[in-house]
Protein backbone atom coordinates (compact mmCIF):
# COMPACT_ATOMS: atom_id res chain seq x y z
CA UNK A 1 0.00 0.00 0.00
CA UNK A 2 1.60 3.50 -1.12
CA UNK A 3 0.31 6.45 1.04
CA UNK A 4 1.48 9.76 -0.59
CA UNK A 5 2.09 12.52 2.09
CA UNK A 6 2.24 16.08 1.69
CA UNK A 7 5.15 17.99 2.51
CA UNK A 8 5.82 19.29 5.62
CA UNK A 9 7.06 22.76 4.05
CA UNK A 10 3.78 22.98 1.62
CA UNK A 11 1.39 21.93 5.19
CA UNK A 12 3.22 25.19 7.10
CA UNK A 13 3.25 27.01 4.27
CA UNK A 14 -0.69 27.29 4.06
CA UNK A 15 -0.87 27.05 8.19
CA UNK A 16 0.74 30.42 8.43
CA UNK A 17 -1.18 32.03 5.19
CA UNK A 18 -4.28 30.89 6.95
CA UNK A 19 -3.18 32.53 10.00
CA UNK A 20 -2.04 35.73 8.09
CA UNK A 21 -5.38 36.06 6.58
CA UNK A 22 -6.97 35.62 10.21
CA UNK A 23 -4.77 38.08 11.71
CA UNK A 24 -5.51 40.52 8.86
CA UNK A 25 -9.51 39.77 8.39
CA UNK A 26 -9.44 40.93 12.63
CA UNK A 27 -8.01 44.07 12.36
CA UNK A 28 -9.85 45.13 9.11
CA UNK A 29 -12.91 44.31 11.09
CA UNK A 30 -11.75 46.39 13.91
CA UNK A 31 -10.55 49.37 12.00
CA UNK A 32 -14.32 49.17 10.97
CA UNK A 33 -15.89 48.98 14.24
CA UNK A 34 -13.77 51.25 15.92
CA UNK A 35 -14.75 53.85 12.88
CA UNK A 36 -18.08 53.39 13.42
CA UNK A 37 -18.69 53.12 16.59
CA UNK A 38 -15.99 54.40 18.31
CA UNK A 39 -13.12 52.08 20.67
CA UNK A 40 -14.70 53.03 23.96
CA UNK A 41 -18.27 51.71 22.66
CA UNK A 42 -16.63 49.24 21.00
CA UNK A 43 -16.41 45.49 22.37
CA UNK A 44 -14.86 42.28 21.15
CA UNK A 45 -18.06 40.37 19.89
CA UNK A 46 -18.20 43.45 17.69
CA UNK A 47 -15.16 43.02 16.11
CA UNK A 48 -16.01 39.56 15.95
CA UNK A 49 -19.43 39.98 14.30
CA UNK A 50 -17.61 42.07 11.62
CA UNK A 51 -15.82 38.86 10.53
CA UNK A 52 -16.48 35.08 9.69
CA UNK A 53 -13.86 33.74 12.60
CA UNK A 54 -15.47 32.09 15.79
CA UNK A 55 -15.43 33.49 18.74
CA UNK A 56 -12.05 31.01 19.50
CA UNK A 57 -10.35 32.08 16.33
CA UNK A 58 -10.20 35.63 17.60
CA UNK A 59 -8.17 34.96 21.01
CA UNK A 60 -6.51 32.90 19.50
CA UNK A 61 -4.26 36.29 17.91
CA UNK A 62 -5.57 38.53 20.71
CA UNK A 63 -6.60 38.71 23.99
CA UNK A 64 -8.85 42.33 23.67
CA UNK A 65 -9.92 45.05 22.12
CA UNK A 66 -7.49 46.99 23.03
CA UNK A 67 -4.73 44.89 22.11
CA UNK A 68 -6.36 44.98 18.43
CA UNK A 69 -6.12 48.64 18.56
CA UNK A 70 -2.63 48.74 19.47
CA UNK A 71 -1.90 46.68 16.44
CA UNK A 72 -3.89 48.48 14.07
CA UNK A 73 -1.62 51.75 15.52
CA UNK A 74 1.33 49.57 15.14
CA UNK A 75 0.53 48.29 11.37
CA UNK A 76 -0.30 52.26 10.45
CA UNK A 77 2.91 53.26 11.64
CA UNK A 78 4.99 50.56 10.09
CA UNK A 79 3.48 51.22 7.06
CA UNK A 80 3.81 55.48 7.28
CA UNK A 81 8.11 54.91 7.93
CA UNK A 82 8.47 54.19 4.55
CA UNK A 83 7.01 56.78 3.57
CA UNK A 84 9.45 59.04 5.94
CA UNK A 85 12.03 57.27 4.12
CA UNK A 86 11.37 58.61 1.23
CA UNK A 87 11.08 62.15 2.23
CA UNK A 88 14.88 61.96 4.57
CA UNK A 89 15.98 60.29 1.14
CA UNK A 90 15.12 63.54 -0.76
CA UNK A 91 15.39 66.31 1.48
CA UNK A 92 17.98 68.90 0.98
CA UNK A 93 17.36 71.05 3.72
CA UNK A 94 14.88 71.88 7.03
CA UNK A 95 12.37 73.65 5.37
CA UNK A 96 11.99 71.07 2.46
CA UNK A 97 12.23 67.96 4.75
CA UNK A 98 9.22 69.91 7.55
CA UNK A 99 6.86 70.58 4.24
CA UNK A 100 7.98 67.06 3.23
CA UNK A 101 7.51 65.60 5.99
CA UNK A 102 4.10 66.75 7.02
CA UNK A 103 2.88 66.23 3.59
CA UNK A 104 3.44 62.68 3.78
CA UNK A 105 1.45 62.54 6.85
CA UNK A 106 -1.42 64.43 6.47
CA UNK A 107 -1.52 62.58 2.84
CA UNK A 108 -1.47 59.17 4.42
CA UNK A 109 -4.07 59.24 7.25
CA UNK A 110 -6.26 61.00 4.38
CA UNK A 111 -6.05 58.12 2.12
CA UNK A 112 -6.47 55.88 5.43
CA UNK A 113 -9.76 56.89 6.10
CA UNK A 114 -10.79 57.64 3.02
CA UNK A 115 -13.65 54.51 4.03
CA UNK A 116 -14.82 55.85 7.21
CA UNK A 117 -15.29 59.32 5.07
CA UNK A 118 -16.81 58.00 2.43
CA UNK A 119 -19.09 56.13 4.79
CA UNK A 120 -19.70 59.07 7.12
CA UNK A 121 -18.47 57.61 10.04
CA UNK A 122 -18.16 59.83 12.65
CA UNK A 123 -14.74 57.76 14.66
CA UNK A 124 -11.36 58.05 12.57
CA UNK A 125 -8.42 56.06 13.31
CA UNK A 126 -5.61 58.40 13.87
CA UNK A 127 -2.04 56.84 13.29
CA UNK A 128 -0.26 57.84 16.30
CA UNK A 129 -2.91 58.01 18.98
CA UNK A 130 -0.75 55.66 20.81
CA UNK A 131 2.49 57.57 21.20
CA UNK A 132 4.08 55.14 23.46
CA UNK A 133 4.09 51.91 21.39
CA UNK A 134 7.72 50.52 20.20
CA UNK A 135 6.82 51.47 16.36
CA UNK A 136 5.95 54.99 17.28
CA UNK A 137 8.69 55.60 19.41
CA UNK A 138 11.18 54.34 16.48
CA UNK A 139 9.32 56.92 14.34
CA UNK A 140 9.98 60.05 16.61
CA UNK A 141 13.56 58.65 17.32
CA UNK A 142 14.11 58.57 13.30
CA UNK A 143 12.29 62.29 12.71
CA UNK A 144 14.78 63.44 15.73
CA UNK A 145 17.65 62.00 13.66
CA UNK A 146 16.32 63.75 10.49
CA UNK A 147 16.07 66.83 12.11
CA UNK A 148 19.06 67.11 13.59
CA UNK A 149 21.00 65.93 10.34
CA UNK A 150 19.10 68.67 8.40
CA UNK A 151 19.44 70.99 10.86
CA UNK A 152 23.52 70.53 11.01
CA UNK A 153 24.79 72.88 8.61
CA UNK A 154 26.71 75.91 8.86
CA UNK A 155 24.99 78.38 10.35
CA UNK A 156 22.08 76.44 10.87
CA UNK A 157 19.81 77.42 14.06
CA UNK A 158 20.90 75.85 17.72
CA UNK A 159 17.49 74.40 18.47
CA UNK A 160 16.75 71.67 21.14
CA UNK A 161 15.65 68.83 18.91
CA UNK A 162 13.79 66.86 21.69
CA UNK A 163 11.29 69.72 21.99
CA UNK A 164 11.59 70.57 18.41
CA UNK A 165 10.80 66.79 17.52
CA UNK A 166 7.96 67.17 20.27
CA UNK A 167 6.22 70.21 18.97
CA UNK A 168 6.06 68.67 15.54
CA UNK A 169 4.39 65.33 16.24
CA UNK A 170 2.03 67.39 18.02
CA UNK A 171 1.02 69.68 15.44
CA UNK A 172 0.95 66.94 13.24
CA UNK A 173 -1.61 64.90 15.35
CA UNK A 174 -3.81 68.17 16.50
CA UNK A 175 -3.74 69.17 13.51
CA UNK A 176 -4.63 65.52 11.46
CA UNK A 177 -7.33 65.13 13.53
CA UNK A 178 -9.03 68.28 12.65
CA UNK A 179 -8.12 68.04 8.77
CA UNK A 180 -10.19 65.02 8.53
CA UNK A 181 -13.56 66.22 10.00
CA UNK A 182 -13.14 68.77 7.10
CA UNK A 183 -15.16 68.32 3.83
CA UNK A 184 -12.80 68.33 1.70
CA UNK A 185 -10.63 66.47 3.45
CA UNK A 186 -7.63 69.55 2.92
CA UNK A 187 -3.71 68.19 2.76
CA UNK A 188 -2.25 70.32 0.67
CA UNK A 189 -4.16 73.59 3.19
CA UNK A 190 -3.06 71.19 6.62
CA UNK A 191 0.50 70.80 5.28
CA UNK A 192 1.51 74.48 4.44
CA UNK A 193 -0.46 75.66 7.51
CA UNK A 194 1.88 73.02 9.88
CA UNK A 195 4.69 73.92 7.86
CA UNK A 196 4.35 77.75 8.62
CA UNK A 197 3.81 77.28 12.43
CA UNK A 198 6.53 74.94 12.83
CA UNK A 199 9.39 76.84 10.89
CA UNK A 200 8.31 80.80 12.44
CA UNK A 201 8.88 78.89 15.63
CA UNK A 202 12.32 77.73 15.13
CA UNK A 203 12.92 80.94 13.45
CA UNK A 204 11.69 82.84 16.50
CA UNK A 205 14.04 80.32 19.02
CA UNK A 206 16.95 81.26 16.93
CA UNK A 207 16.76 84.78 16.79
CA UNK A 208 17.34 85.22 20.51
Amino acid sequence: MTSIAKPLSGVSGKRARSKAANRRAILEAGRRVFARIGFEATTVRDIIRETELAAGTFYNYFKSKEEVFEAIAEDSTHRFRSRLQDVRAYATDFETYVHDAYRAYFGFIATENEEPIRNGAPHLALIGVRVDTPEMLAVADEIRADLEHVLSGEGGPKIDTAYLTAAAIGIAREMGEHMLMRRPVDVDGATQFATAMLLAGVREIAAK
